[in-house]
């Protein structure tokens, strides 16, 4: 294969005049003058005002090169020290350059020109707009001794070097046991997607979507992401979380987008918002299925435009932050049903990772045990240790099939916490493993028939005396449209919710009212099942 240069005068280096320029180490020409490197070619890349300078140079390459080729490209740089108005001009030469690389091999000279230029000919050449290797030259050491310029390749294929890969590879193990809070997880899946999140995190920008069970750690996992761009990237801006599900319809937009002074009763100063908040840092949606559809349209605007108007203010706002959203909700379900905007989670969907639960990765609880053991000594300043047999009797418990851990981490979290509380002298014993194991039981099996979710404390609440007067059924279908209704923000929201299936096959959905008669057959209304809320 030929080897073929491409570089840039040298305004400056490459100047010389006379026979006393053979004396001058002058870059573009001493490329040419090794033995071990043969230029077959050399694309020389000048100025129209630096034509004659740039003749005179291929001149002398041509005496002490005679194999050597060498073409003029003139270009013109309107400010070479302005990076776009450079990049421009090398990015527009190499698109159009007719390369050859089954037949020729390219050193890209990045010794002369600007700065800038050597930067963006780095650019161009890391990203293989020039596809080649980079060349340097060097003077002599003692110009005045004889010595010969030397030079050497740079190839930007880092894969190559061996001690480079392996300083990328242990950062990125780092990054990823940041990530997990230095637990040393056993469970491959997790870990994959983990240095998935890693290499995502320091890499992009766009939205990050996690989904999974409540307690499986989204909340936790959000803040690690932000404190390793803090690390990493030195992100300057601060960590705001805001709990979706906690804004109520009237103060949403106000929370999240703020409001200007007299935007609405009540509304006596201006207040920032957590969008403007997070400008800088990264804004956490947990429970984004939760956001009313008039919230979302204002966030889709916010995220792909960096505005958003406050209520009351006919001034736009910017606020350039990372958005990480967590959900524990079928988002596609959400958005069939027409509670969620499709392109809204189009935006946000980009990188989705979903975080399992803590019974399909049974593997990593006994590590996440150490973990929140030593969480506990941090909160109280006292160790606690299991013995072996109560350890032995615990891991037994917690892996078998029939282990909900349906709260995941929080479970987990609490077990510990409680054990430890009840550890004489900080040793959990096999008697106490036992009592823990026996709480969690019998929560669960409340959870499975829906009194931990106070479903039947309800419907005491709400119906008094006419509670035992209901079917089981109904009891149990009252009991659940109470829990939603609690959980919504209007009568709209929480008929949405619970007609989402049948509302498909009408032409005229009006589902506030079909949930306002069937509370009417027991008697209540929005105002009895949502003000207890």
């Amino acid at each position: 294969m030929q080897s073929v240069a491409i570089g840039l005068l040298g305004t400056q280096l490459d100047r010389g005049d006379g026979v006393d320029r053979w004396s001058r180490w002058r870059p573009t020409v001493s490329l040419c003058q090794h033995e071990d490197l043969l230029i077959h070619r050399f694309e020389l890349l000048t100025e129209k005002r630096t034509r004659k300078l740039a003749e005179s140079v291929a001149d002398d390459i041509r005496s002490v090169s005679p194999e050597t080729k060498v073409r003029l490209h003139e270009i013109h740089f309107r400010d070479p020290w302005a990076f776009e108005d450079v990049y421009g001009v090398l990015h527009e030469f190499a698109r159009g350059y007719p390369f050859d690389t089954e037949r020729e091999q390219y050193l890209i000279h990045v010794t002369t020109g600007t700065h800038v230029a050597q930067i963006c000919t780095f650019l161009l050449t890391e990203s293989r707009h020039f596809p080649g290797r980079l060349v340097q030259t060097s003077p002599p050491k003692r110009r005045s001794s004889g010595e010969p310029s030397s030079y050497s390749i740079i190839d930007l294929d880092l894969s190559k070097y061996d001690r480079i890969a392996q300083r990328f590879a242990s950062e990125q193990r780092e990054g990823s046991e940041f990530l997990k809070a230095g637990i040393q997880t056993r469970n491959a899946l997790f870990n994959r997607m983990i240095d998935e999140i890693e290499h995502v995190a320091t890499h992009s920008e766009a939205p990050i979507l996690l989904t999974g069970p409540t307690g499986a750690g989204k909340s936790s996992l959000a803040r690690r992401i932000y404190e390793l761009r803090r690390l990493r990237s030195g992100t300057e801006g601060r960590f705001v979380e805001v709990n979706c599900a906690t804004l109520r319809s009237d103060t949403a937009m106000s929370t999240l987008f703020g409001h200007k002074r007299g935007a609405f009763t009540g509304a006596t100063q201006d207040r920032q918002g957590l969008l403007r908040e997070a400008h800088e840092g990264v804004l956490f949606l947990d429970e984004v299925g939760e956001l009313g559809l008039d919230e979302q349209a204002m966030l889709l605007r916010a995220i792909e435009e960096k505005l958003f108007f406050p209520l009351g203010s006919d001034k736009e706002i910017a606020s350039d932050f990372q958005l990480i959203c967590g959900t524990n909700r079928d988002l596609g379900r959400a958005v069939r049903s027409g509670e969620f905007r499709d392109d809204l989670l189009a935006r946000i969907n980009l990188w989705s990772f979903e975080l399992p639960g803590l019974a399909s990765r049974t593997e990593d609880i006994e590590p996440n045990i150490q973990y929140e053991l030593d969480q506990v000594a941090s909160a109280t300043g006292h160790l606690f240790r299991f013995n072996k047999e109560a350890m032995r009797v615990f891991l037994k418990f917690a892996k078998q099939p029939d282990s909900q851990w349906a709260g995941n981490f929080r479970d987990l979290n609490g077990a510990i916490a409680r054990m430890a509380t009840m550890a004489p002298s900080g040793r959990i014993t096999e008697s106490v493993v036992k009592r823990e194991i026996e709480r969690l039981r019998k929560s669960w099996n409340a959870l499975a028939r829906g009194e931990s979710s106070g479903e039947v404390v309800a419907l005491d609440d709400v119906l008094g005396n006419r509670a035992g007067e209901i079917d089981e059924f109904d009891r149990v279908q009252l009991a659940h449209v109470i829990k939603v209704c609690r959980a919504s923000k209007s009568l709209s929201a929480a008929g949405r919710r619970l007609f989402a299936s049948s509302r498909k096959k009408r032409k005229i959905t009006n589902d506030a009212d079909r949930l306002r008669k069937y509370l009417a057959r027991f008697e209540l209304s929005w105002q009895d099942v949502a003000s207890t809320s």
